[in-house]
């Protein structure tokens, strides 16, 4: 007579959902921190200005510095980007990446003025998840662990 023991044959649900969100976390946290490297290294810091079409030139550095990745657990799904300087005008990341109209504050003081100005596109974030895409099936593998 053989006996068998059912229940190891059974997948433990709970455990494989486990697995299963953990390794999510982490194969997404790694893509976004790849594709947050290569945005950053993709924006040169220089003097000039770059031309439509490439990259655009980090002149101070804080385009460079603040863009950041974040796992979003309700969705499943990782969010790459520049953040939003505490600026009361203008939206000058969005604008470099797709182009559009920004708004720009000039002079000292009582002589300041604001002037909409128009960018044309300097995609770094669309370039950069294109590039780093082609890498996340291999992350996928061999990352469930129940």
């Amino acid at each position: 007579m053989i006996h068998m023991v059912t229940e190891k044959m059974f997948f433990d649900r709970k455990a494989v959902t486990r697995g299963v969100d953990r390794a999510t976390r982490k194969v997404l946290s790694r893509f976004g921190a790849f594709v947050r490297t290569s945005a950053r290294h993709s924006i040169r810091k220089r003097k000039r200005v770059s031309k439509p079409g490439e990259p655009p030139s980090s002149h101070t550095g804080l385009l460079r510095r603040f863009i950041f990745f974040g796992y979003d657990r309700d969705r499943s799904s990782v969010v790459i980007g520049p953040q939003r300087l505490n600026q009361k005008v203008g939206d000058a990341p969005h604008a470099l990446e797709y182009g559009g109209t920004s708004t720009v504050v000039e002079g000292l003081r009582r002589r300041r003025r604001k002037r909409r100005i128009k960018i044309a596109a300097r995609p770094f974030m669309g370039p950069a998840f294109e590039r780093e895409k082609p890498k996340l099936p291999a992350m996928w593998a061999n990352s469930i662990k129940a």
